[in-house]
């Protein structure tokens, strides 16, 4: 068993903004860190490996030149044999699930930022989810920070959203 945490829309630096202390933790004590972009400055990415666990990424819009340089606007993920595609914008909410499967063949999952607004879908019929994990420092009109864990096994993949407020 893989266990993933999930972040997206950091937005770092900016004034006195940090990541809570329970995604840190949550970060620190994960197999694999996934972020689905908009670190914004490099030193983001940077502290976020060294926390530990590794780190695979892809670049949001408003990250910095030098986040762009050393991160794919998408890639596929694999945990235990499940094969998570992501991307930062996933486009308009309507068809987004069916959208991202066909980008995403092969995989189990699609995880994407962007919006900052927390989201888990599952299609009945193929199983295929899609996860947005939300903002743990930039909540904009939501009610509260969140991220995501996941559990990857033997080709599975089951996610959890979680308030961090």
């Amino acid at each position: 068993m893989v266990l993933l945490a999930i972040v997206s829309d950091t937005h770092l630096p900016r004034g006195s903004r940090r990541l809570p202390d329970d995604c840190i933790v949550r970060l620190r004590t994960a197999d694999l860190i996934l972020h689905a972009g908009d670190f914004v400055a490099a030193s983001v990415l940077d502290e976020l490996e060294r926390l530990g666990p590794p780190v695979s990424a892809v670049h949001g819009n408003v990250d910095e030149p030098a986040v762009r340089r050393q991160l794919p606007a998408e890639r596929v993920v694999e945990a235990d044999g499940a094969l998570i595609g992501m991307v930062h914008d996933a486009g308009p909410a309507k068809d987004r699930l069916q959208r991202l499967r066909r980008r995403f063949p092969g995989c189990a999952a699609a995880v994407f930022g962007h919006s900052h607004i927390p989201l888990h879908e599952v299609d009945i019929g193929s199983g295929f989810q899609i996860l947005n994990p939300g903002s743990p420092t930039d909540r904009r009109r939501q009610p509260r920070h969140t991220m995501a864990l996941a559990r990857a096994e033997h080709g599975n993949v089951t996610f959890e959203l979680l308030a961090l407020d």
